[in-house]
């Protein structure tokens, strides 16, 4: 009886680990980790240092892998390719999760989610449109270049844009690298930048642009269980992150506030609000908080412009723009510079940002450059009626002014004595008596004293 009491000790623990096996699945790899990385927005070099700095922290702790979630409409091409060489050499599986619902990975993110080792999608996502085109559009790859949907006279020569053409055949062949290392469809990678190609994520299942679809990261986590990936030293590592544990790598401080700036749509605003802010100062000195916010807003301008690529041309119609505004302040031109102000800022505006050959991002013309230009153009209107009006009025200060105005006398005057007048006390002489609380008038303004005679009415 007591040698088949522990028989049977152990036959009961492995029924019961069994059990365990069946019913909770994930218990096996319950001790595993992933670690997560969102990027909801654009490809910056605040949001490359990030998921750099991720991959970084995952290879250290020797996590499972490393999943980032993403949703973005694109970003700078230095950022994407520093992004995509870490990703490349990273020792440790990068998973790409084209998500929440709704979510797209276009441009940048397009190269980011080929260049994973496991990319997917969620349902109702998108992907593609990698053509490098700046704020003024710009026409798809192969055809002749031009204006945004203009079609070329017939039997004229096309009109060709080598700089667009030089980016667009680097990215192209930057992207079949990337593709054919992963093994995903080389075709449709290099048609997404030549072409703007753009597929929903059952299309990019069916045409191996992506390994797999997934409602949320646990299906992700179950429906990758056993697939093999190749890291960075081409070791190959089978995974298995059922239950594992989800871990967040946050942005820093730092990283947060130039994330946040690296908008060209931000930028554009503070570099307008700055410059509205120091308008406004010059023409009313002495208010401070619009000079000091307007400074301020400069200062950030300045730091978003040191991490977007931008251009001169752009920047300098935006200036010419403020500079006809103020030039309307002093030449009668009936409306004319403040017109040309307002199409300088517009056209700057839209030009400022405009280097396809280093990014895909631009300020957004309608719901963010002409409200912001429109409500600058209205507030510097505003200013230039009152300044202008106030420049045809007679002179309020100065010596002139006083001749003829009326004060109060304070105290009795002989034939002189102190008069209140304009806020101010003042030496008299009196052409005759007046009593204390009486009305005089300036006659004439002789040094530091003035001449006053009384009013009948005192």
């Amino acid at each position: 009886m007591s040698a088949a009491t522990p028989r049977r000790g152990k036959n009961a623990f492995r029924f019961l680990s069994l059990l365990l096996a069946l019913w909770l699945p994930g218990v096996a790899a319950a001790g595993g980790v992933v670690k997560l990385a969102t990027i909801d927005g654009s490809i910056n070099p605040a949001s490359a240092d990030y998921l750099i700095r991720a991959i970084e922290e995952s290879e250290a702790e020797k996590v499972d892998a490393l999943l980032i979630e993403l949703d973005t409409p694109g970003g700078l091409v230095s950022s994407t390719k520093d992004i995509i060489q870490a990703m490349l050499n990273a020792e440790v599986p990068v998973i790409v999760y084209v998500a929440p619902r709704g979510a797209w990975a276009s441009s940048a993110g397009t190269f980011i989610t080929v260049a994973a080792n496991i990319a997917a999608m969620a349902p109702g996502t998108s992907i593609g449109a990698a053509h490098p085109v700046g704020i003024g559009g710009g026409g798809g790859g192969g055809g002749p270049k031009g204006l945004p949907g203009e079609e070329p006279a017939e039997g004229a020569a096309p009109q060709r844009d080598f700089s667009a053409e030089k980016a667009e055949n680097l990215l192209a062949a930057y992207m079949e690298t990337i593709a054919a290392k992963r093994n995903r469809n080389v075709e449709w990678a290099v048609d997404a930048v030549r072409n703007s190609v753009a597929i929903g994520e059952t299309e990019a299942l069916e045409l191996g642009v992506i390994d797999l679809i997934a409602n949320d990261r646990r299906t992700l986590f179950e429906k990758s269980e056993g697939m093999t990936v190749e890291l960075g030293s081409g070791r190959e590592v089978t995974l298995h992150l059922v239950g594992a544990r989800v871990e967040s790598v946050e942005m820093s401080m730092v990283q947060a506030v130039f994330n946040f700036l690296a908008d060209p749509n931000v930028a554009v605003v503070l570099f307008l609000a700055g410059l509205l802010g120091i308008y406004i100062e010059a023409n009313n000195p002495g208010l401070l908080v619009p000079g000091a916010a307007g400074a301020l807003c400069l200062i950030l301008a300045a730091i978003a412009f040191q991490i977007l690529p931008f251009s001169w041309v752009g920047l300098l119609l935006v200036m010419l723009g403020i500079g006809l505004f103020v030039a309307e302040l002093f030449v009668a031109s009936f409306g004319l510079l403040f017109a040309l102000g307002v199409a300088c800022l517009l056209l700057g505006g839209s030009m400022v940002f405009d280097r396809p050959d280093l990014s895909d991002l631009g300020v957004s013309f309608w719901s963010v450059l002409v409200p912001a230009v429109v409500g600058m153009a209205a507030f510097a209107g505003g200013i230039i009626i009152a300044v202008g009006r106030s420049l045809r009025m007679p002179g309020q200060a100065g010596v002139d002014d006083l001749l003829g105005a009326v004060g109060v006398a304070s105290g009795a005057i002989d034939r002189d004595g102190r008069i209140f007048i304009r806020g101010e006390y003042w030496n008299v002489d009196s052409e005759a008596p007046v009593p204390d609380r009486g009305r005089v008038e300036v006659v004439a303004v002789e040094g530091l004293r003035l001449r006053v005679r009384p009013l009948a009415s005192s």
